[in-house]
């Protein structure tokens, strides 16, 4: 049985989620490509054991992560089951419905249907009676909003989630969908959204700046653009990286010189602030106070042991700031 380390609380690490009284740690453990049927399980465990030594108490998980699509949910109900069950109250938990999970019309997207079926599908793998947040996962062009923010609702005043979220939602209809959660008194906290020093389309779609406004928390994903803001791509491509071994999300062709040129730029900058380019790319996400928490992945856990150490970090400078922004945008 595990025995977590006794330090895992011991510095300025939690932040609260906008304007609710829910605690995030300032970096959470994702659980995406990492922890299904391809992946071994002691490593899983490792892992598991690693973030939450290191004070990480947030796993993010969604139905179809794997593979196989479930896998990650039943590794982790394994892993609390049989190491961490006397931690539970110590932990966050959150999975997702909205991507296609399986066969026929009622296993994607944002229907009623799908959506508490589905967590239910998750409770059972994860072995738990409730989960702290549920996500609907992509926003659904042909359902009603108001059905689909009905089924979160319903989800939360069952019992089985804690609060609601959202993710890959642009401004304005996360701005529609908070004020019917609102009149239906239900506690959504949370947005989930790509971002990252290459990848900023939060700033422009409005979400960022609407999140702020209403008093909701921020967690991005992809904040280390699949590696690419880490040391592993500096001089050249490592057999064993994702590149070579999956090359569904990252490929070859992503590393143009020009790409490459920047991220090398990039590098000597985090160096010039004491820094891996990975550590400073997870801070510069969460500069203004907007975001809550940055989700890793991780293969190993002294990943994630590294990047627990980008908090705290000193402030960026103005000049840093302009500086990434030059390596960047051009500008």
């Amino acid at each position: 049985m595990y025995t977590p380390s006794e330090e895992r609380y011991g510095r300025d690490f939690y932040r609260r989620c906008g304007q609710s009284g829910l605690m995030l740690p300032a970096i959470s453990l994702g659980f995406w490509h990492n922890f299904g049927s391809t992946g071994v399980y002691e490593n899983m465990k490792r892992m598991c054991f690693a973030a939450f030594d290191s004070g990480i108490t947030h796993f993010d998980l969604a139905n179809n992560y794997g593979p196989n699509p479930g896998d990650a949910e039943s590794n982790l109900g394994r892993i609390l089951r049989e190491e961490m069950s006397a931690y539970r109250d110590e932990l966050i938990v959150s999975t997702k419905a909205g991507y296609d999970m399986w066969p026929g019309p009622y296993g994607n997207w944002g229907s009623r249907k799908y959506l508490l079926a589905s967590l239910d599908q998750s409770l059972k793998r994860l072995g738990l009676p409730y989960v702290d947040i549920f996500y609907h996962h992509r926003m659904d062009p042909n359902t009603p909003l108001e059905e689909t923010m009905g089924a979160l609702a319903s989800a939360v005043q069952s019992g089985k989630a804690l609060y609601a979220g959202l993710s890959n939602y642009n401004g304005p209809t996360m701005e529609k969908a908070a004020a019917i959660l609102k009149e239906l008194r239900c506690p959504f906290v949370i947005n989930q959204n790509r971002y990252s020093i290459f990848d900023r389309t939060i700033e422009q779609n409005g979400l960022k700046e609407t999140a702020v406004r209403l008093g909701k928390g921020i967690i991005t994903f992809s904040s280390l653009e699949q590696g690419m803001l880490t040391d592993r791509y500096l001089n050249g491509i490592p057999a064993d990286s994702r590149i070579r071994t999956d090359g569904r999300y990252l490929r070859e062709s992503a590393l143009t010189p020009e790409r490459l040129a920047q991220i090398r730029a990039l590098n000597e900058l985090a160096a010039q602030r004491g820094q891996t380019l990975a550590q400073m790319a997870l801070n510069w996400v969460s500069r203004d106070g907007a975001v809550v928490s940055t989700i890793i992945g991780a293969s190993r856990p002294e990943q994630i042991r590294a990047n627990a150490l980008a908090v705290p970090a000193a402030p960026f400078t103005g000049e840093e700031l302009d500086a990434i922004d030059r390596i960047v945008l051009g500008k």
